[in-house]
């Protein structure tokens, strides 16, 4: 089989494993709709007292709720996706036998988390969108070029969570246990990523930082791009680089540890 189709392989099968999970599927489309409701009221209240905040008007704000509950399992936002079961290998010296296929080990995981991103975006994360477009005001585009240039900063916002994730889930060979790398993966993806608030309403000093950080890559520039609030090309520069960034760094960190670190249980 050759490299293309093995990886294509492995993300259908990340995509049919995520899809055996139906009820766990239909929970998280309910849990995502409830809490996207509850945000955008409040963004509503928020958006009374402060107008325009962040350069948003109110239908920006609420499209950006959505948004943000469209891609949170989309992106892992909160961690549960490819890392989690690379954690768990590598604690338990399984991931000697990922090191022995004849396939790469990054690619590998990057391809499954693929097919899982792809299943919870359908699966999960389109019909609280549509919830949201059909009984709230969204300030969606009508031409097609917004949602293609849409597209694109979705599958470069997936590769750079990925490869967030991926770097947190090697520590593993050196913490042993993956317990509080989960618990960052959580807090700084909730907090960075504008889950809670577009990065585009933090004050100063804070909202630079944050806005030139990797998570800004997973949902303040896809709703931007969405939504005419910045260039696509600028955007899509700003996802690659980053995107490049960190495989480059995964891929460095991978070689180091499999070269000099022992796998707990083998």
């Amino acid at each position: 089989m050759g490299s293309g189709r093995l990886y294509l392989t492995v993300a259908a099968g990340g995509f049919r494993r995520y899809a055996t999970y139906r009820l766990a599927t239909a929970a998280g489309v309910f849990t995502n709709t409830v809490f996207g409701v509850i945000l955008v009221y409040t963004y509503l209240a928020l958006w009374d007292e402060k107008p325009h905040l962040g350069g948003y008007d109110q239908a920006q704000a609420v499209t950006y709720v959505w948004l943000g509950q469209c891609l949170y399992a989309t992106l892992a936002i909160q961690g549960g996706g490819a890392e989690k079961d690379l954690m768990e290998r590598i604690r338990t010296g399984e991931i000697a036998v990922d090191l022995y296929r004849p396939a790469d080990l990054q690619l590998w995981w990057m391809a499954g988390d693929m097919g899982r991103a792809l299943f919870q975006m359908l699966g999960r994360g389109v019909v609280p969108f549509l919830f949201g477009a059909l009984f709230f005001p969204m300030a969606l585009p009508t031409a097609v070029t917004p949602w293609a240039a849409f597209v694109i900063t979705l599958l470069l916002a997936a590769v750079v969570s990925f490869a967030i994730r991926y770097l947190a889930a090697l520590s593993v060979f050196w913490l042993m246990d993956g317990m509080g790398v989960n618990q960052a993966l959580m807090i700084t993806g909730i907090f960075f990523s504008g889950m809670v608030l577009p990065l585009n309403a933090f004050p100063g000093v804070l909202g630079e930082i944050v806005r030139a950080l990797p998570w800004a890559a997973q949902i303040q520039m896809p709703a931007d791009v969405l939504m005419g609030e910045t260039a696509p090309l600028g955007a899509f520069a700003f996802q690659a680089a980053w995107a490049v960034a960190l495989l480059a760094a995964g891929r460095l960190l991978q070689s180091v540890a499999t070269r000099r670190v022992v796998v707990q249980g083998g």
